[in-house]
């Protein structure tokens, strides 16, 4: 987004293996193991075994189920947009650039939101799940802080480090933590949609801080729950023909309003975080804006999940490896905007759109390669098995 602390990485009912959308094939989440017999830290023998006995012979490994490439689909598109928001910051005087910014912003960080909820149904039904609140979210968030504090420092800036009010891109993993430690409150509630919607509207009424992220967890929290209680067969709905027609004129609409209101329309809305009197708007201007962007948000996000391929694609394994593009694009984005090479005469028109967009998509592919996770696993995806009490075997 356009201000330091900008955008946006993600993690699916009773049948975890049944894939999103019922396509053919099958989508299990990857489950680690912490506690299995070869990695159990404590070196313990199974129940009953003696110490020189044979160990029981082992069950016969289940084959593995293919990972239906749906989802991953969805997340390589929009985690590609991410960089490509953020590398036209520089260039949002011409309206060619802030017409693509708004007609992003409006609906790719909701959708990935979106997502996030989907994938967090279960989440709290299997201790490595549980376990990564602490190694994806919490241990990343601090290295993170500290290596774009370094890097800002290193670029000429004041250095500034301040734990509590997440530096740019990292607010979603404080976000997305929130969210999901608050997920047993909304499974139990009878309508959680509803409400989600009428807090989201009220928080408007409150200057919320960005300390821990709370800004974004209000503005975004309708679609978290609008995930969580997505269902297998609502994905299956838009695999019609009729709706990927609706679709195609949908997102040509948006893009067809977005590129007329672009000379004046302002920002703030599409960040969700800021409040009706940070806008100078009324409250039922305020009301009315919030609800009028949520509906538009929610139609471009249906669109777009109708008109994703469903079938396995050239980016579908890219798709499986979001959290390091989103982690690590920063650093080429911002050291290319401190350098100034974002700010030269030619970028701002329809030309630099198209190379700041096809720059921006090809780095996605890059920070997406297993190549890259290889490189940066330890520091963005560590495994802290010995932190974690080993469950009781009863």
């Amino acid at each position: 987004m356009s201000e330091t602390k900008h955008s946006p990485p993600v993690t699916p009912s009773s049948d975890e293996s049944a894939g999103p959308a019922s396509t053919g094939a099958k989508w299990p989440l990857p489950e680690e193991a912490f506690w299995s017999e070869r990695t159990d830290p404590h070196g313990t023998l199974p129940e009953g075994a003696k110490q020189g006995e044979p160990e029981p012979a082992p069950e016969p490994e289940r084959p593995k189920r293919k990972r239906d490439p749906y989802l991953d689909n969805v997340k390589f598109i929009l985690i590609a947009l991410v960089p490509v928001g953020h590398a036209l910051v520089p260039t949002l005087s011409a309206d060619s650039a802030r017409s693509l910014y708004i007609f992003i912003y409006t609906f790719h960080m909701p959708l990935f939101v979106i997502i996030s909820g989907y994938l967090s149904r279960n989440f709290w039904n299997s201790n490595a799940k549980t376990n990564k609140l602490v190694d994806t979210f919490l241990v990343p968030y601090v290295i993170v802080e500290v290596g774009y504090a370094a890097l800002r420092f290193s670029l000429g800036q004041k250095w500034s480090l301040t734990i509590i009010d997440p530096a740019w891109l990292n607010w979603y993993l404080l976000a997305l933590l929130f969210w999901r430690l608050s997920t047993p409150v909304w499974k139990r509630m009878k309508y959680p949609v509803p409400v989600a919607i009428a807090i989201y509207l009220f928080a408007g009424f409150s200057q919320i801080s960005g300390d821990f992220s709370m800004d974004r967890f209000f503005g975004l929290l309708p679609f978290f729950v609008i995930g969580l209680v997505m269902q297998p067969e609502h994905f299956e709905m838009l695999n019609r023909r009729w709706i990927k027609i609706v679709s195609v004129v949908t997102v040509l609409a948006a893009a067809a309003v977005a590129i007329l209101i672009a000379p004046r329309a302002p920002l703030g809305p599409f960040y969700f975080k800021n409040s009706y009197q940070d806008m100078d708007l009324s409250w039922y201007m305020g009301l009315g804006l919030r609800t009028g962007l949520l509906i538009c948000s929610l139609a471009l996000c249906i669109a777009v999940l109708a008109l994703v391929p469903r079938h396995e694609t050239w980016y579908s394994d890219l798709g499986t490896r979001t959290l390091y593009c989103y982690l690590l694009h920063g650093i080429p984005v911002l050291i290319a905007k401190e350098q100034g090479w974002l700010e030269f005469p030619w970028l701002h028109g329809p030309l630099g759109v198209l190379a700041i967009s096809s720059s921006c998509f090809a780095l996605a592919i890059v920070l997406c390669l297993p190549e890259t996770r290889t490189v940066f696993k330890w520091v963005l995806e560590p495994r802290l098995v010995w932190l974690y009490r080993r469950p009781s075997r009863s």
